[in-house]
């Protein structure tokens, strides 16, 4: 393990939106969905992860949550300025940071357990990211791998409803 590992960024500031630049070859994508996702979890929790800038105030990390800001109006938002990266480890980092993040992997039944918390107290899940049908999925696995959802076909009739069957004409 690599104990030299420095902390080679200064402090948290506040930087104007107007100031910063976005990397032209960004190739992460935000939509206008998500955009308004990001600007609801700023709404309710803060801007809470600042984002990372150049020398020149070009983003590094936090494109979405700068989106996010204009829709919100906000004049500033809090930055952590980056300035021993190269060129290319900056490139680097901008699509390490993406792409890491995409390979965490879930507890099905420790997210489970969150989700239902918030369900059970109607708390917005949208602007976390999941949307009810997904919550829906979830939760039902969750309870099937405790046994405690019926199979679709245990909740057929046992027998046929009384009289004719009837189907409908074309």
């Amino acid at each position: 393990m690599n104990t030299d590992i420095k902390f080679r960024h200064s402090a948290i500031v506040h930087t104007a939106v107007e100031d910063l630049v976005a990397y032209k070859n960004n190739a992460r994508t935000h939509s206008r969905r998500q955009i308004a996702q990001i600007a609801g979890s700023i709404e309710r929790f803060g801007f809470l992860n600042p984002v990372l800038i150049d020398g020149s105030n070009q983003i590094i990390a936090g494109h979405g949550r700068v989106a996010a800001a204009k829709k919100l109006g906000l004049t500033s938002v809090p930055s952590l300025r980056i300035e021993h990266l190269s060129d290319d480890e900056r490139r680097a980092y901008v699509l390490a940071d993406n792409r890491l993040a995409e390979k965490a992997g879930w507890d099905r039944e420790l997210l489970a357990i969150e989700l239902q918390h918030l369900t059970d107290i109607e708390f917005d899940t949208e602007i976390i990211g999941f949307e009810t049908p997904e919550i829906d999925i979830i939760l039902n696995e969750a309870k099937e791998a405790r046994g405690e959802v019926e199979s679709p076909d245990d909740r057929l009739p046992l027998s046929p409803a009384h009289g004719q069957a009837v189907s409908p004409s074309r």
